[in-house]
């Protein structure tokens, strides 16, 4: 469960929570009129924020994620051996597996 948030629940939010603390952190240099005066930004209502952007740029890094992780992971160490794919043998599926390499 862990790893389902942290490889693609977090990416494809991350835009979103970023967003958030952006516009939750008061700026300097405020124009006049825009805030409590103070420097703070005046409040924007949620339904404002660009949300085509936020979600496009979490589907990109969970694509990243993924893809990083599809090329960097192993499957183990094959040893030399072949892998068979699964298959169906008289109506029974037969698992994948690894055959051993030949004794030569």
């Amino acid at each position: 469960m862990i790893r389902l948030l942290a490889e693609f629940l977090l990416p494809l939010l991350a835009p979103t929570i970023a967003y958030a603390i952006w516009r939750a952190l008061p700026r300097r240099g405020a124009a006049p009129g825009e805030g409590d005066g103070a420097g703070a930004p005046a409040a924007t209502p949620w339904r404002e924020a660009p949300w085509i952007w936020l979600g496009g740029t979490g589907i990109v890094l969970v694509v990243a994620v993924a893809a990083t992780l599809g090329m960097t992971r192993s499957l183990g160490d094959i040893g030399g051996g072949t892998y068979v794919a699964p298959r169906s043998v008289d109506g029974r599926i037969v698992p994948g597996h690894l055959e051993p390499p030949a004794k030569r």
